[in-house]
């Protein structure tokens, strides 16, 4: 239908963008990640693998790649405890208030990821609403002080910020799962649970992966959370990227972090991609 000329310039100019904003800056980390650092702090355009090494010989980065892993799969489990009944309930018990209360799911993804932070650190703060309301009450006599600078804080703020971006997929998962299929099951004498662990669930797979995936991919990266809320035992392997950008000066090791979490979060997409599309239906 259309010439190779109104092909090429309809296509060229994304590839043009994505080349120059996206491959490029993904091509300098992979090349600053073999440079080194002088002792000048003057960055060196020796070609080696020693930031590569140091990875592998310190063990700290490994200590909180692996915290920082733990910490984004607990944020996946709540996420999904709690996405997957609220996109259930709106899509085959909400009826015409599906509307509204899918709004009102929306609605936080509208205020700033820094409000939604500093609003979990005034709660649960030595003096926030919790711990005032849990002496109030007399439960307890002394702030909890686990409840702030603590990977509890940091899974419960990420869990909030990141749920809605779980419920989306499963919700349109759901949505998308025949009607008639669940009626032909009632049919036959399924009852509710049989209907949905045989029908419901199955075909909503792909929402849940795309919607764990979500969850996962977005708390690994994450860095504000666990700089504002979760102290020395909550920070993750995007705080020392941060840091060996910032403060320490040694973009080639950070290069190199920053490089092999780009490996493992591809490696997760491209398995969450094939897992999808083997659980998908037309």
């Amino acid at each position: 239908m259309f010439s190779r000329a109104y092909k090429t310039a309809v296509t060229l100019p994304p590839l043009v963008w994505v080349a120059a904003f996206l491959l490029s800056p993904y091509l300098l980390m992979l090349c600053y990640s073999f440079w080194s650092v002088s002792a000048v702090q003057v960055i060196v355009h020796h070609w080696s693998l020693d930031n590569y090494r140091e990875l592998l010989r310190v063990g700290v980065y490994w200590q909180t790649l692996f915290r920082s892993m733990w910490i984004a799969a607990r944020v996946t489990i709540f996420s999904l405890l709690l996405g997957y009944p609220l996109a259930y309930f709106l899509s085959f018990h909400a009826g015409k208030r599906k509307d509204l209360f899918y709004q009102l799911v929306i609605i936080p993804l509208w205020v700033s990821y820094l409000v939604r932070a500093y609003a979990w650190k005034t709660i649960l703060g030595s003096d926030g609403v919790l711990n005032t309301l849990l002496q109030y009450v007399h439960l307890t006599q002394h702030p909890l002080e686990f409840l702030l600078y603590s990977p509890f804080a940091v899974v419960l703020t990420l869990t909030h910020i990141y749920t809605p971006f779980t419920f989306l997929p499963i919700y349109a998962a759901l949505e998308h799962i025949p009607r008639n299929l669940v009626e032909a099951s009632h049919d036959l004498g399924a009852t509710p649970g049989q209907t949905f662990w045989k029908i419901v669930f199955p075909l909503s797979i792909p929402g849940v992966l795309a919607g764990a995936t979500f969850a996962f991919v977005l708390s690994l990266g994450d860095f504000l959370a666990p700089l504002l809320l979760g102290g020395p035992s909550g920070i993750m392997i995007s705080n020392i990227v941060v840091s060996l950008f910032g403060a320490a000066y040694n973009w080639p090791l950070g290069a190199a972090i920053s490089f092999c979490m780009l490996l493992l979060v591809g490696s997760l997409i491209f398995l969450s991609e094939r897992l999808e599309r083997k659980w998908s239906f037309s």
